[in-house]
């Protein structure tokens, strides 16, 4: 039995509860689980049908991108989980799908407002969307290169990895994290209700305003603040 079963269960477990959320279809998509103390990680092979996955043929790669364990390959965007495991230490896994509405937003290059309570309940900023990667970035080690984008970005504007846990790449699509591989798919499963809840705003009211402040503030405190009371 492998030394790495219980993570390749895990990640095994996260990738069919991606594919019942109806957020990919085909071989499109990916979870990965990590072992932060070991830096390495299981993720989905490439190319493999969703109703064709074992745990036994997930894949083990470690943070600097090598095969560890399994005699399949590897998802072509492993090189962005590992680069956001390196970097974010906390994570614990990672889901990325092409779902519809965040494709969408992800494609109008638009970062996603918080129209509405459902979001507030998750996060109290608008769901950061990424410039695209610009020429170099694309022609050089891509997939690598898509970790160092999201970073930036976060970087760039003081977000919190721990808050925030979700992101739309520029004219790519979402990638969604948590302390394990399915709270990672849970968020990626949030993102897209949030994304089509403000597509549908957005058709219904044109001039839609941002949720104000006060309604952010209850909504995100009461259900994950220090004194949260909310679960239904």
């Amino acid at each position: 039995m492998s030394n790495f079963s219980k993570l390749k269960e895990e990640c095994y477990q996260a990738n069919m509860e991606l594919d019942r959320t109806g957020l990919v279809f085909h071989t499109f998509g990916n979870v990965s689980a990590s072992d932060q103390k070991n830096k390495v990680f299981a993720i989905k092979p490439s190319g493999v049908k969703y109703d064709e996955l074992t745990p036994e043929n997930m894949v083990i790669v470690d943070f600097e991108n090598n095969v560890i364990d399994g005699n399949l390959k590897p998802s072509s965007d492993t090189k962005t989980h590992s680069y956001l495991y390196k970097m974010w230490p906390r994570i614990g896994g990672i889901s990325h799908t092409h779902a519809l509405y965040s494709v969408a937003w992800s494609q109008a290059l638009r970062s996603i407002p918080i129209y509405g309570t459902t979001h507030a309940d998750h996060q109290k900023n608008d769901i950061p969307c990424t410039p695209p990667l610009d020429d170099d970035m694309i022609k050089g080690n891509y997939e690598h290169n898509t970790g160092i984008q999201i970073v930036n970005n976060f970087t760039e504007n003081n977000y919190d990895y721990n808050e925030i846990q979700m992101v739309l790449v520029g004219n790519h699509g979402p990638f969604s994290w948590g302390e394990n591989a399915s709270k990672s798919v849970f968020n990626s499963r949030v993102l897209e209700e949030i994304a089509k809840m403000a597509f549908l705003t957005e058709k219904i009211n044109p001039n839609v305003k941002r949720l104000k402040k006060s309604l952010i503030d209850k909504h995100y405190q009461r259900k994950r603040g220090k004194n949260r009371y909310y679960g239904q």
